[in-house]
């Protein structure tokens, strides 16, 4: 059994595994899909393969998304085997004080079981909405009050809300969070240091996103359910639950993406292949392979999820073969630099322009924007560039490395924030480099969530005008052109 600290290290084809596959994963990887995060592969126990694309790191947490759902599910098992719960009981029961004014709520909300909110059979149409600010009303009222169409259990939605009355049971049944529940069950024999939950506006942990953790606690996670819930000698979820929760509970087809339609367990999707994995927005994945003893984490920052198992399935998969391999040294090695030198492409140009001297040290003042930007100062010097963004809560600089990425931490400029809270700050890193004469490009990046955004600060006389791309979004990846003025 693995350590809790760490895994042991070997090299792949001690685990019957050719680097040379691993090496034509990552080509692949980086000729088709820009942004990942990290990569994590484990194949016996062991790891053969971990690599982080600058400026991501080990020792980073990353936002996992939807992939919290999976351990949201694992402490609705818990309590199962706890007996402070069952799959059918009602909803309903459970939340007898939210229920809907109305004296007689519908029959299909009364027909809702903890296994319906497991299997997002709900039998909602719609997903019930988030209401936020200060005088929010309660998550699992508005659940609870939202039409349900179908008789659950008959109609598949994937219902992030659904997860969150996961997470207000466990809250209710314990008098704990969620991400408290877990701790000594979970985290701590996993060796899961420092996670973080976001909240509700109600106080409890939003159960289908939110979690926070770093990509080898993704792979300790996958390796628990590979090994049924064992970890070091000790059954930390009884083996029944993750032989229910990983397998086909209800059809999810059709999807055009062929590894979304091969069925829905307990908060776990099926593959094709015969693996099963949790997942989460642009990319972050738990993918096990019970047939190849395998598990991989990957955190990503990319659009199309389907293209990154599409090169899990197309160079890893056939590689995973039963026996060991002669060493193969040179490759090997090639390997563990690759792995070594792995960076997120940077801002792209010139190292210098000669207008930089003579537009050093000006400051514009920005029209109004949602970003509540008030003025950007523009300071240039041979290694690199410093941004000083102005706002009505003071002021900060995001330094852009010359052809390297500087760390560095910001509040605003569209920083990541927890629900519920107030403006936090946020881990960034950033390079920069002039596309012409007159135009100088910043890459920023928030490298404990998938976002980076690219700023296009094109400077005609007096004034700037900023574009805006995101390499990811829920909503729209151009935010709003940013206009400002110099100061006479």
């Amino acid at each position: 059994m693995p350590e809790v600290a760490t895994f042991p290290r070997t090299s792949p084809e001690i685990q019957g595994v050719p680097s040379k596959a691993i090496l034509a994963f990552l080509g692949a990887v980086e000729r088709n899909i820009r942004d990942l995060n990290s990569l994590i592969v484990l194949r016996h126990g062991a790891v053969i393969a971990e690599g982080y694309w600058e400026p991501y790191g080990p020792s980073n947490p990353h936002m996992l998304f939807s992939l919290s759902k999976s351990f949201t599910s694992t402490a609705i098992g818990l309590l199962v085997s706890e007996r402070r719960l069952t799959v059918d009981d009602l909803v309903l029961d459970l939340f007898a004080d939210k229920a809907p004014a109305d004296p007689n709520p519908s029959n299909n909300l009364k027909a809702m079981r903890v296994r319906d909110l497991l299997t997002m059979t709900t039998g909602h149409n719609t997903e019930p909405p988030r209401p936020f600010g200060e005088a929010a009303a309660s998550w699992m009222s508005v659940f609870l009050g939202h039409p349900v169409e179908h008789q659950p259990g008959t109609h598949f939605l994937y219902n992030s809300m659904a997860t969150y009355m996961l997470s207000a049971i466990v809250q209710r049944l314990t008098g704990q969070r969620l991400v408290d529940y877990l701790q000594p069950r979970i985290f701590e024999p996993l060796g899961i240091q420092n996670p973080t939950w976001e909240s509700s506006p109600e106080g409890i942990n939003t159960g289908g996103w939110g979690l926070s953790i770093t990509t080898l606690d993704i792979a300790r996670f996958g390796q628990l359910y590979l090994q049924r819930g064992v970890w070091q000698g000790k059954q930390l979820i009884p083996e029944s639950w993750v032989a229910a929760a990983t397998s086909r509970q209800v059809p999810n087809a059709p999807n055009a993406n062929p590894d979304w339609e091969q069925g829905y367990g307990y908060q776990f999707w099926r593959c094709r292949h015969g693996a099963y994995r949790g997942d989460g927005a642009f990319g972050q994945f738990c993918v096990v392979l019970p047939e190849q003893d395998t598990v991989l984490a990957i955190t990503s920052g990319v659009g199309n999820m389907q293209a990154v198992l599409d090169l899990v399935w197309e160079h890893l998969l056939p590689a995973l073969g039963p026996d060991q391999l002669p060493d193969a040294t040179a490759t090997t090695a090639e390997l563990s630099n690759r792995l070594a030198g792995l960076r997120l492409p940077l801002a792209s140009g010139r190292l210098s322009s000669p207008r930089a001297t003579a537009l050093s040290g000006r400051e514009y003042q920005l029209q109004d924007n949602l970003d509540g930007v008030e003025s950007v100062r523009f300071d240039f010097a041979a290694d690199g560039g410093i941004l000083t963004i102005k706002n009505d809560r003071g002021e900060e600089q995001i330094t852009c490395g010359s052809a390297h990425w500087v760390r560095g931490q910001v509040t605003t400029l569209g920083s990541p924030r927890a629900l519920g809270t107030e403006a936090s700050v946020a881990k960034v890193a950033a390079s920069g480099a002039w596309k012409d004469d007159e135009t100088y490009v910043a890459e920023i990046c928030w490298y404990e969530t998938p976002f980076r955004r690219t700023l296009t600060c094109h400077f005609d006389g007096s004034e700037v005008s900023i574009e805006q791309t995101m390499n990811v979004g829920f909503g729209t990846q151009q935010p709003p052109r940013l206009v400002g003025k110099a100061g006479t």
